[in-house]
């Protein structure tokens, strides 16, 4: 338990871990973040869901979708909530100095926010030390956030 609360503390103290909506992981044909799918269903159905067409909101540039008005709500209200972390790039990857998108179907949520991985190795490695690896890629996030182009 002290580790989790170790971890919340963090979050209130470390920039860019829950503000990363700045540089998200976006198809650049369509504009949508992270594939289209509902970052609020992560939490609220505990899996991977599309949203809708009909239930869009623009952030930034970015276009996210969501499965109903009240997800939409809730995403709007709170995005350093709901929004993936570190953009929807894989915070192992980020850990190590990389830019890798995440996949949208491999996710995790620790610490209340939501991490998306690109493949299933990072992600079991990420579980097993989420404060250790969050940390390290708050370090890298700034430097590699600043690298990434425009939309």
């Amino acid at each position: 338990m002290a580790a989790s609360a170790a971890f919340l503390a963090c979050l209130a103290v470390l920039p860019g871990l829950a503000a990363t909506t700045d540089r998200v992981v976006v198809d650049r044909n369509t504009g949508l973040a992270i594939g289209g799918y509902d970052p609020v269903a992560y939490f609220t159905d505990g899996r991977a869901l599309p949203g809708l067409e009909a239930v869009e909101a623009s952030q930034g540039g970015t276009v996210w979708r969501f499965r109903n008005d009240s997800n939409k709500s809730f995403f709007l209200a709170h995005p350093e909530i709901y929004a993936p972390q570190f953009g929807g790039y894989d915070p192992v990857d980020v850990a190590k100095g990389n830019i890798v998108a995440g996949r949208p179907q491999l996710f995790l949520i620790s610490g209340r926010r939501l991490y998306l991985f690109n493949d299933e190795d990072n992600k079991t490695r990420f579980a097993a030390d989420p404060e250790r690896l969050a940390r390290e890629a708050v370090d890298k996030w700034p430097a590699l956030r600043d690298t990434l182009a425009d939309y």
